[in-house]
């Protein structure tokens, strides 16, 4: 995995931009709206990979259409030096999507999804079986005001002579 270090120029902000405008374009089709030869497009793609820009050609999953409109964030405080037994014990649990290991009051901050409020307490009481995890502190969303996005990153993209 890219530790972040590497930039994108102009013509990756574009290939990624209109790659995320249209997710089922094919390679010939891509390069001509964006104006360059094919070899081209497909070179940049299979750099930006392995670089680990992009991270998969995946369909995006949205978890409430699939029975799960709970969303949660859970902090957890984990005892010390077992952070690596609480993770394993997380990646057990299907509904927790992400964590995070943080700073501050919590060690780990989770995205977890629920099919309601009861499943949700499930949860989170399976995590605390965990003789890893010390505490839990849930936060509900109640709406997303801005979803994950990306677009604005690749619009303000620093060009490699930015910022170096």
């Amino acid at each position: 995995m890219s530790t972040g270090s590497g930039r994108i120029d102009s013509l990756d902000s574009r290939l990624l931009r209109t790659m995320r405008a249209h997710p089922r374009i094919g390679l010939t089709e891509l390069a001509r709206l964006l104006g360059v030869a094919r070899g081209t497009v497909q070179a940049r793609v299979e750099k930006l990979v392995a670089r680990g820009v992009i991270g998969d050609f995946g369909p995006t999953i949205v978890p409430s259409e699939m029975g799960y409109p709970i969303l949660a964030f859970v902090s957890l405080q984990i005892s010390q030096g077992r952070l690596a037994e609480a993770v394993r014990a997380l990646e057990e649990v299907p509904e927790i999507l992400e964590a995070h290991g943080t700073s501050g009051q919590a060690d780990l901050l989770c995205r977890v999804v629920a099919r309601n409020t009861e499943h949700l307490q499930e949860i989170i009481a399976c995590v605390l079986a965990s003789p890893a995890v010390q505490r839990t502190d849930t936060t509900i969303a109640l709406s997303t005001q801005i979803p994950h996005r990306i677009a604005p990153l690749l619009t303000t993209a620093p060009t490699p002579s930015q910022g170096e």
